[in-house]
């Protein structure tokens, strides 16, 4: 990882667990340069990268200030809930419930550009951040990836760094954000009351050829992650998900 970057993730690491709260100072660029052993521009390229993301605040003279603690993950790292949850300094989990290969019905079928009845396999787990029930994944990939997945334990890391070093290609996803009412499986996995409002994200990824890898309905506690869309003229949207560290 580049040395702006793994200063910028210690940082945002620090202020999510509290140890930089709402108000205090962030280090000074010179603090950072002694403590990273780093020349100027890698500590003002991270620091300009927390600004983008309003995790801190500040300037013309003055010192930058933590203005919020919520932690966002770049569109580029989306897939992994894992990679992200780890990358800002929490502690990632998972509880597998389910792996089984079945027939896809229509709503996956159409999902995946596959015919009804195709053999594809399935996924259900619950995800955890600090051993808090975050979110409840139930996902689909196309049978060729998801038997990949048999001989993995699912509980032990990512499953995208598992196919990607399998040479999977999950390069380009389509999200779809909106919310549901818990139904009783997400109630007891995510410790939620039946009906209670969830944020689900639907997404589809698949490769460069742009042929459907994964199909993933993906439902998060509203009270501990949310969604935002940033973007500029120059560039793209970029979506991330934040975690409150409520």
């Amino acid at each position: 990882m580049p040395l702006h970057e793994r200063i910028a993730a210690d940082l945002r690491r620090r202020i999510g667990s509290g140890e930089l709260a709402v108000g205090d100072p962030v280090p000074s660029e010179s603090q950072l340069c002694a403590q990273w052993n780093a020349s100027r521009a890698p500590v003002r390229q991270a620091l300009t990268s927390l600004r983008a993301e309003g995790m801190i605040g500040g300037g013309r003279g003055k010192p930058a200030v933590v203005r919020r603690h919520t932690l966002s993950q770049p569109f580029e790292t989306f897939l992994s809930f894992s990679s992200w949850a780890a990358g800002l300094g929490h502690v990632p989990g998972q509880r597998t419930l389910e792996i089984a290969r079945r027939p896809a019905d229509a709503d996956i079928a159409d999902a995946l550009q596959l015919d009804e009845g195709t053999p594809v396999v399935q996924l259900l787990r619950q995800r955890l951040i600090d051993g808090r029930p975050t979110m409840l994944e139930r996902t689909t990939f196309v049978e060729p990836v998801g038997r990949l997945l048999f001989d993995f334990d699912c509980d032990s890391g990512s499953l995208y760094a598992h196919l990607g070093a399998h040479g999977v290609d999950m390069t380009v996803a389509r999200h779809q954000i909106d919310a549901v009412a818990a139904d009783e499986t997400d109630s007891e996995l995510l410790e939620v009351a039946v009906g209670a409002p969830l944020l689900r994200e639907r997404r589809r990824a698949s490769g460069m050829d742009g042929r459907p890898v994964e199909y993933s309905d993906d439902r998060y506690r509203p009270d501990m992650v949310s969604f935002s869309i940033e973007n500029s003229q120059q560039a793209h949207p970029a979506l991330l998900r934040d975690w409150r560290a409520s």
